[in-house]
């Protein structure tokens, strides 16, 4: 069953569309972040592969480039954040400055399967940049909804089969202060994520 079902389409295309509306120009103004003047927070309380805790605060002064899926995800999460830490990698290539004041972070909402251990292999097999976090349910719940994000466990079609966890396929960018700012094309292509990073980090 695939992890990207149709009722999460409509959050990713408003969003996305968001996104596409303050780029229409072209210019890439700061001020005109799409995610600015939303009601996405950004906010969360997790932990990294080691246990410590990790906040949002925690990267002040940073850029955070977020993506939630899970390690067992089959069809969606390794091709987005392939994708994703790709465009990274062509940004940073061109602006090696600013792409290290930029967090490419992965949370992992399969708490029951995604060990600490679990996610640092799955990270480390993208990127040594790459932060995987994870967290309680609770914690989770909380993260996902301070970026409008969705996930729901499907049980699996096959009696003692894996579960799913349907989820949007969508990245954030959150802007220095900590406040969501756009949303990543990890859909696309790595150009087309290199290219709303060159749009918006300054």
């Amino acid at each position: 069953m695939p992890t990207r079902g149709n009722r999460f389409a409509p959050l990713a295309l408003a969003l996305a569309a968001l996104s596409s509306l303050a780029g229409c120009d072209g210019g890439g103004a700061v001020a005109d972040a799409p995610l600015y003047g939303s009601s996405l927070t950004g906010e969360y309380t997790l932990s990294d592969t080691s246990g410590a805790p990790v906040s949002n605060t925690d990267f002040a002064g940073q850029y955070q480039l977020v993506y939630f899926g899970y390690t067992y995800c089959p069809n969606v999460c390794p091709f987005d954040v392939q994708r994703m830490m790709r465009g990274y990698d062509l940004f940073a290539q061109e602006h090696p400055d600013l792409a290290a004041d930029v967090q490419p972070i992965f949370v992992s909402v399969d708490p029951e399967r995604d060990t600490p251990a679990k996610v640092a292999e799955y990270t480390g097999a993208f990127s040594d940049r790459l932060l995987g976090l994870t967290g309680t349910p609770a914690q989770l719940e909380a993260a996902s909804a301070a970026f409008f994000f969705t996930y729901q466990k499907v049980d699996p079609v096959v009696e003692g089969g894996d579960y799913d966890i349907q989820h949007p396929s969508i990245g954030y960018l959150v802007d220095r202060e900590g406040q969501p700012m756009a949303t990543i094309p990890v859909e696309q292509s790595p150009e087309a994520v290199a290219a709303e990073l060159e749009k918006w980090v300054r």
